[in-house]
This record gives C-alpha cells, sequence and structure tokens, in this order.
C-alpha cells in the first residue's frame, strides 16, 4: 500500500491542461539550459540491456529489475534498465566524446520494488546526463563546479515558471547552493536519522548539496546507500531543495565523478562485490578502456513538482497508482494524469 500524505488546504494551482503545458515548458527550458551549461549532445537511450553486459544500475543491491527473454536473442536474459548510469559511460567511449563534453538523454525506467508514495512511482523519468573528465578533475572542487552549472539551470527555469504563473508565488530558490558532507551533517545533528538530516538542513539553507554519499560515517551507519560501481563515494552528491508543499526535503538530483581503477576496487571490496569485476563493463573501467567521467540523473517528474508546486508525483506524471491513492486524491479534488 502507497504512503500518500495530502497537506492540509492543499490545492493545485494548475488544473489538468494546465499542468500538461507547464510541464512541457520546464522540460524544455531545463534541458536545453542542461545541454549549455555542460556542453552536452542529446543521445537516444535503450530501455532494456542484456543482463550479462553488467551495464544495467544495481541501485542499492536489493532491488530487483523487470526482465523478459525474447526468441529472437537466443534466449538471453534481458532487463528492463533501473537507471543508464554505467550504459552513459560505455556510450561516451563508443561515440567518441572529447573532454568536457559529453551526452545527455531521456531515461524512461520501470522500479518495481520501489516503495510509492508523494515522490515515488514505479516509472522514473529523468535525464541521464555523463561527460568526459580529465584525471586532474577527479576533484571536489570540480564536482562542486559542475554542480553549480547544474543549479544555475534550475535558478532559468524557476524564473521562466513564476514570469509565466503568477499563481505559483515567489521564487523559492536562494542565489546559490549550499555545500555540505554527509559527515559534516552527521556532526551537525548526531541524534537525528538521516531523512531528518536532510529535512532540517534544507529547511535552513533551501538548497543543499549533499556529498560523500556510499561510505559508512564515524557513527558506523552509511547516510544512504549508493551502488559502488559507478559513484566515487568520496566525489559525489544529491542536490537537495526545501518542497514547502510537503515541508521536508526534495531530491532533484544524483550525480558524481566516476569511479576509476582504485575506486572501483575499493569500493567493491567493502561491499563485497568483487565478482562483478568478471563483468564486460568492469572490465572495460580497470582495463582503462572506458573514459574517466562525471554524470548523474536528474529527476524531470521531480523538478516538475516543485516548480509546480504540487504535493504528488503523479499529478505531473502518468502511471499506476493503489485504489488508497486514486480515492485520497479524488477526495481532496487533485487530478492525476
Amino acid at each position: 500500500m502507497s504512503k500518500i500524505r495530502i497537506p492540509e488546504d492543499y490545492k493545485p494551482q494548475l488544473n489538468l491542461i494546465e499542468t500538461e503545458v507547464a510541464v512541457k515548458m520546464i522540460k524544455d527550458t531545463f534541458e536545453r539550459r542542461l545541454a549549455e551549461q555542460l556542453r552536452l549532445t542529446r543521445v537516444s537511450a535503450p530501455l532494456f540491456l542484456l543482463k550479462n553486459t553488467g551495464l544495467n544500475d544495481n541501485l542499492n543491491g536489493v532491488e530487483q529489475p523487470v526482465h523478459f527473454k525474447s526468441i529472437e536473442l537466443h534466449d538471453e536474459d534481458i532487463e528492463i534498465i533501473h537507471s543508464l548510469a554505467k550504459w552513459k559511460r560505455d556510450a561516451l567511449h563508443r561515440y567518441g566524446f572529447k573532454p568536457h563534453t559529453g551526452l545527455y538523454t531521456d531515461m524512461n525506467a520501470i522500479r518495481k520494488d520501489e516503495e510509492l508514495d508523494n515522490l515515488h512511482s514505479m516509472y522514473v523519468d529523468q535525464w541521464d546526463w555523463e561527460a568526459v573528465i580529465n584525471p586532474e578533475d577527479r576533484t571536489r572542487k570540480f564536482f562542486e563546479r559542475t554542480v553549480k552549472r547544474i543549479y544555475y539551470a534550475l535558478l532559468d527555469v524557476e524564473f521562466t515558471m513564476v514570469q509565466h504563473y503568477p499563481q505559483l508565488g515567489e521564487p523559492l530558490l536562494p542565489e546559490e547552493i549550499t555545500f555540505i558532507t554527509t559527515q559534516e551533517l552527521e556532526d551537525l545533528y548526531p541524534d537525528l536519522t538521516p531523512k531528518e538530516r536532510e529535512n532540517a538542513i534544507v529547511k535552513e539553507k533551501k538548497a543543499v548539496c549533499l556529498e560523500q554519499i556510499g561510505d559508512v560515517l564515524k557513527s558506523g551507519q552509511k547516510h544512504d546507500g549508493r551502488a559502488p560501481d559507478y559513484d566515487d563515494w568520496s566525489l559525489n552528491g544529491d542536490i537537495l531543495v526545501y518542497n514547502p508543499v510537503l515541508d521536508e526535503a526534495l531530491e532533484l538530483s544524483s550525480m558524481g565523478i566516476r569511479v576509476d581503477e582504485k575506486a572501483l576496487k575499493e569500493q567493491l571490496a567493502k561491499t563485497h562485490e568483487e565478482a562483478r569485476l568478471d563483468l564486460p563493463y568492469h572490465q572495460n573501467i580497470v582495463n582503462h578502456v572506458l573514459p574517466l567521467s562525471i554524470g548523474g540523473g536528474i529527476g524531470q517528474s521531480r523538478i516538475c513538482m516543485y516548480f509546480l508546486r504540487k504535493c504528488h508525483i503523479g499529478e505531473v506524471q502518468a502511471s499506476l497508482w493503489d485504489d488508497d491513492t486514486y480515492k485520497a486524491c479524488e477526495e481532496h479534488n487533485i487530478p492525476l494524469l
């Protein structure tokens, strides 16, 4: 059963048709700004991949992909993608992108194990992007500079939307984003859970890049799970904003500088996943076939929710929900797409 939450006195600011038009405006504007900021070229992306390539995203390592077989492909296992985190880096190599250029694509995925609530759906839509970097770019400074470029694109979108739809109210994003590591956040709020820490920091700063996600903190706990074979846990982060509609942190993007050979082996050892080193994708990292890169995913429905002041992701994307969700939305006059 999903966990839907309807804020008191919530009322959508746009009707169904207005919402569809506004969603298109957000996506067109942000996509253009993102490509300009990061020098990206749009490419086509797969909906499914062969399991034995190791290119599908393992997420937290426990989610199971939707899979099937094709009579034309010698009965091989085929998986619906979770995300394109690994496929993109392989594509950079195949397309021959040069340093400080890269690709972006519309990523559509199915995550059948997702727990449904106001922010999570079985259907995932995001911009996946990846860019080639040089060895000297594998620094926190370079990572943060890239985050700022994406944040400036978000600022442009918010300005565009409040100009076209004054009923949405004043802009919410601050002029600059705040950077903080997961360990610094734990030190700041040692008695709170990771989610409570995120809520506390975004309520104060409004927009935060939470860095270094995946490794164990001083407390012996992880702030959050992260697959060991795409992000370098010391050089990654999430872009979080304060969502006043739900009064909580809203993650808009997860991104990072990708693992090199050293980080890959270290992180696979920490998670006891060394067997993955035999997969073609991982061998191409170890043997320096794939370029060094930085990349991430930016939630399309998430940013539409945020900029249109929506309380449920079903207001900006077409998906499937349980009966309780449909009933609650109908009772509160919340139209779902």
